[in-house]
Formats: structure tokens, sequence, C-alpha cells
């Protein structure tokens, strides 16, 4: 079985989510649960419901997480052998729509670590398979739901 590819930012913030998981929320989570034991009657405590359904959540998170960590392939494109100028995973890439003029700019990460409102696209979304490969200067046509786009690469960053 192959890893789950990470980059370096990205396992750190899954990491760091993970230990505030396990650290902050499932305390507070038991607690929860303690003060609306306490409260008696726990076949009509809404409080003692919320708090089992908060920690089902937050246990399966730690699970998830746990799992997804334990199995990443961790890269840093820094490291990698970029000196031909290629697309790698990592990588940063601005890229120009040719048809709105638009410049767009993405990191090319892991499906887990994925945000397209951080500029993080998948390495398994149409436009990055297009770029993955691809140098400077470059035209890659990506269909997308709304017909066929065409990109031209402007600039590629490692870091």
């Amino acid at each position: 079985m192959s890893g789950i590819p990470l980059t370096v930012l990205g396992a750190e913030r899954l990491q760091a989510e993970l230990q505030r998981l396990k650290s902050v929320e499932r305390p507070a989570v038991i607690n929860a649960i303690a003060e609306a034991r306490a409260q008696g009657d726990l076949s009509e405590n809404a409080e003692y419901d919320a708090a089992r359904e908060r920690q089902g959540f937050v246990e399966g998170r730690i699970n998830e997480l746990e799992g997804i960590l334990s199995n990443a392939q961790i890269i840093d494109p820094t490291e990698l052998d970029t000196a031909d100028g290629r697309i790698v995973f990592g990588a940063t890439v601005q890229i120009e729509d040719l048809d709105s003029g638009n410049t767009l700019t993405y990191q090319i990460v892991g499906d887990v670590e994925a945000d397209i409102r951080n500029n993080l696209i998948s390495i398994s979304s149409p436009v990055a398979r297009a770029l993955i490969g691809k140098y400077e200067g470059d035209v890659v046509s990506v269909q997308a739901p709304a017909g066929l786009r065409e990109y031209e690469i402007i600039s590629i960053d490692y870091k």
C-alpha cells in the first residue's frame, strides 16, 4: 500500500489538530458528559445527548488523523530533484487563464490537505494532473465542468 502524500506543512497542520483534539477537545467533552450525568435522568437530558454526540465526532476525528499520519508519505518539495524546473508535488504554481487573463496561484498538495479557499489543490484534481511534469511557459488544457480551459504556466516555486 502506498502512503498518503502530504507536504511538510500539511503534516504539521494535521499533527497540531490531533494534539488540540487530544489535549483540549477530548477533556472538555469528558467534563461536559460528567456535568450532564450529574443532572440526573439521562433519558431526557439534551446536554448529555449533545455531549455524547460531540464525543463521537472528536474520537472519530482523532482516529482519522492518526490513520492518516501513520500512513503519511511526507514530501518536502525543497528536497526533490527540481533542477530541470518541472512541476512536482508540493510546488506552488502561478498560471494564467488564457481565456479570461486571470492569474491564479495554487500549491499542489495531497487529497487530505486540499483547501481551494487557501489555494491548495489536490494532486488528483484535473488542474494538478495537467500541471504535473510541465515546465514554466507551457500551456496546459484542462477539462472543467464549464468546458475546456487553457492555462499558461507563469512561474513555479518549490518552497
